[in-house]
């Protein structure tokens, strides 16, 4: 099969499983840069860092009730807890003292309108694989409904045999054909599904969007009135980067017309390695939240079919990921921050740390469930005050703690006190019991099954 008979049959394919055009489109054009080779490589000779940028703490205040009335907030809400172990959306694990990521984000969204008494629309972008169960979990927050959908589909894309570069056939597992195509689908989805023009037609003007497992990416009107002010229509909240966010992507300008762009590790020539973990020279990197003007976007999209042409991501797997002797696959990905390279005019807005914790690991939600973050009465989640900008560092053994299940059996009393911990390793199999508190930098060995009674403090 040539590559135009592999791009017709994929296309073919999309069409069967009912994806919109929009989709279609942008996996063509991924498709044909594919076969091009065309490089999405961002040589650091080509580029610069970013400059001075606005900062976040010194936005003046806004009329919320005027602003956030025209503000509707996405989350991108795809992704099952895999990396945890488990097979249900990620937004449906606690987070803290029994609420879910969902529950916290639906807690604040509901706060905020009746604090300024405005819509502001939570809309969630879901997966195939995480709408039903997401979907039942809405059904008891009926007061959500402002006369739009409270979702809207991710589309999927097919796989690619690695060699033939034609849609893989799995008849094990028909499912295993298909693969999200990245949150840089957002865009196209939006439009595809009708959400787009069903907020351009309510007269909502911004968009902010964020991962779901992100507590920190609250909605501030500051920001939206920032951007009108400016006619910004394009703002991505970046932090200043520390050794932990090398492998990150960061922010540059290219020298050969100015515009800002995200670049990636894929993104990054071999001989670049280096200069990419330069953190210090780059300086800003990517939150993953996006503010952006839906009537610029749309007619951004108008323009070009529904199609932002963002850098291509190649990830190479095999068919079923659990199984390294299936036939390996090629999956065409973009990334939502890309999108910074196509909006001229395009801004960054520095934002603290507070507003940045993601969670990905169990190590991370070790963090988020202990005293270093609180948990307010109008449930903003929030580091302590004298934590804010010096989170602990952990790393648990992946051995006994990677899995959820396995995490919470060694924490079955709560996490640790981590308030005064710099560093908190564990390797071995350790059960915590209740009451324990981590002071300064700790790393405890087992090389057995070992128990820290309740109540003990680590030291050292």
């Amino acid at each position: 099969m040539s590559n135009q008979e592999g791009l017709k049959a994929a296309e073919q394919k999309m069409r069967e499983a009912d994806q919109p055009e929009e989709a279609i489109r942008s996996f063509r054009s991924a498709y044909e840069r594919l076969v091009r080779g065309g490089s999405a490589m961002l040589p650091s000779s080509e580029l610069e860092p970013a400059g001075d940028v606005d900062k976040f703490d010194e936005l003046p205040e806004a009329d919320a009730g005027e602003i956030l009335d025209r503000v509707a907030v996405i989350k991108l809400n795809g992704g099952l807890a895999t990396t945890m172990g488990l097979r249900s959306p990620k937004s449906l694990v606690e987070a803290r003292e029994g609420h879910s990521f969902l529950d916290i984000i639906i807690a604040q969204t509901l706060a905020l309108r009746r604090r300024h008494d405005v819509r502001l629309p939570l809309v969630l972008m879901n997966s195939q694989a995480t709408r039903e169960e997401t979907m039942r979990a809405l059904e008891a927050h009926p007061e959500l409904d402002v006369g739009l959908q409270l979702d809207f589909l991710q589309s999927m894309v097919p796989k690619l045999d690695a060699e033939a570069l034609e849609p893989i056939s799995w008849p094990q597992d028909p499912a295993l054909e298909w693969a999200p195509p990245g949150h840089g689908d957002v865009y196209a989805a939006l439009r595809g599904s009708g959400m787009l023009g069903a907020l351009l037609e309510r007269d909502f003007r911004y968009v902010m969007i964020s991962n779901a497992d992100n507590l920190g990416s609250s909605t501030d009107a500051r920001i939206p009135a920032h951007m009108q002010r400016g006619e910004i229509p394009f703002l991505m909240e970046v932090v200043i980067g520390t050794e932990a966010d090398r492998k990150g992507g960061h922010i540059a300008r290219r020298k050969s017309d100015g515009q800002l762009v995200l670049r990636e590790t894929a993104q990054t020539p071999s001989e670049d390695e280096d200069s990419f973990r330069d953190y210090r020279r780059w300086r800003y990197y990517n939150t993953n939240s996006l503010w952006v003007d839906l009537r610029v976007l749309g007619d951004r999209l108008d323009e070009t079919g529904g199609v932002l042409e963002l850098p291509l991501i190649v990830n190479r797997k095999t068919v079923d990921p659990r199984d390294s002797s299936s036939p390996a696959v090629l999956q065409l990905e973009s990334a939502m921050g890309a999108a910074i390279g196509s909006f001229k005019g395009a801004q960054l807005l520095c934002v603290p740390r507070t507003r940045f914790a993601p969670v990905k690991t169990t190590d991370d939600l070790l963090v988020l469930r202990s005293d270093v973050y609180t948990l307010s009465k109008d449930t903003v989640v929030a580091p302590v005050p004298e934590r804010a900008n010096n989170l602990p560092y952990v790393e648990l053994d992946s051995k006994f703690y990677k899995l959820l299940d396995d995490f919470e059996q060694r924490f079955p009393d709560g996490p640790p006190s981590l308030r005064e911990a710099e560093r908190f390793v564990v390797h071995g199999d350790v059960t915590f019991g209740g009451g324990v508190s981590v002071r300064g930098a700790v790393e405890v060995e087992a090389p057995e099954p070992v128990q820290i009674d309740a109540g003990a403090s680590l030291e050292g």
